[in-house]
């Protein structure tokens, strides 16, 4: 195996070099389990665990390893490892964390393509889409729908599915697969590229897991039913892990998500709302909010049935919580600073009174 095969490239391989790097292993982290790490290498796999000093000059969770980076790092013959450096990101997958105050979640790094996958026979949900596409065009990666469990209906109502999600999300490839009958995955399989990188989002029991297994030709990953009585998946997946596949293209599974929240801090929303930010500008005031102004923009489109309702209503929501997070954000970084000051002023003191 090269390092080529897991997706490194001259970019990074300059990097190293800029940075007198060579005395290092390079690796690219396939595993994470509560900041242990197991990383590929030239070598082979080791678990790894990063340095005191990335450690304690951490200000969050984004300066942690995370499944899909590069690193350098120092290899011993136990197979265990120390990481020293993270390599540079080109993308970053990320969520509000679940329960922390103004803190993100990195659910994978350095992905060139998502597949958003949703199962057709029980809960699909295009505002669900919708969230998972802002995500990846905030954090610069290519989105590519994928409709699960087809198998589960009738082929009109599959057709009517298919043409009310491309009604709503423009020019982003929809596949549709079976993971028992395996319809679609000729499809599915051409666009896997050598060299590229492939991250699985959608909710548990969708089938994440299962594609992932069929596509590598052996069961990687635990697999589970969905339970009868709530209609709902089984939580099986429990971290992220990173597949090399056998003909080529590495994929990432991911725990299936049950709050897809926004943390977005570039133009996500605006692209994958494209419409309605074009409608914007003919709005009469520069800060509307597209909520009840007179004069606005896309009001006038909605009530003229040239907007789709669903889909306004869905991005005036997930508006709402970006500005949260990112005024939680502002907050949990002006607290730190402020301890920060706290803590620096202590040690000044205790210096100064030896």
């Amino acid at each position: 195996m090269k390092l080529e095969d897991l997706g490194y490239n001259d970019k990074l391989e300059d990097f190293r070099l800029e940075q007198r790097l060579d005395s290092f292993e390079i690796g690219r982290v396939i595993a994470e389990h509560k900041e242990r790490y197991i990383v590929n290498t030239l070598k082979g796999e080791f678990e790894a665990e990063i340095t005191g000093n990335m450690r304690f000059t951490s200000k969050n969770r984004e300066d942690f390893p995370a499944v899909g980076d590069w690193v350098a790092l120092t290899t011993y013959n136990s197979n265990f490892a120390i990481i020293h450096k993270i390599l540079p990101r080109f993308s970053i997958i990320k969520r509000p964390a679940v329960g922390q105050f103004g803190e993100i979640q990195i659910i994978a790094t350095n992905i060139d393509y998502a597949f958003l996958i949703q199962a057709v026979d029980r809960d699909f949900n295009i505002n669900r889409l919708e969230r998972y596409l802002t995500i990846c065009n905030s954090s610069k990666v290519r989105p590519i729908i994928v409709l699960s469990k087809t198998d589960l209906i009738e082929e009109l109502r599959l057709n009517e599915i298919i043409e009310s999600v491309k009604v709503r999300i423009k020019e982003i490839p929809v596949i549709s697969i079976s993971n028992e009958t395996q319809r679609g995955y000729e499809e599915i399989k051409s666009v896997i590229m050598d060299g590229k990188t492939y991250c699985m989002l959608g909710s548990s029991g969708v089938g994440k897991s299962t594609l992932l297994n069929n596509l590598a030709g052996n069961p990687i990953m635990k697999t589970n039913t969905i339970s009868k009585s709530t209609n709902k998946g089984r939580h099986v997946t429990s971290h992220r892990e990173l597949v090399i596949m056998d003909k080529g293209g590495i994929l990432i599974d991911n725990p299936g998500m049950r709050e897809v929240g926004i943390a977005d801090s570039t133009n996500g929303l605006e692209i994958t709302f494209d419409k309605i930010i074009r409608l914007s500008q003919n709005c009469k005031f520069t800060d509307c909010t597209h909520t009840y102004e007179i004069g606005c923009g896309v009001i006038e489109a909605l009530e003229k049935g040239e907007l789709d309702r669903a889909s306004y209503e869905n991005y005036l929501k997930m508006e709402k919580e970006k500005e949260y997070f990112d005024l939680t954000s502002t907050e949990r970084r002006k607290k730190d600073k402020v301890f920060g000051k706290m803590i620096k002023n202590y040690k000044k003191k205790k210096f100064n009174s030896f």
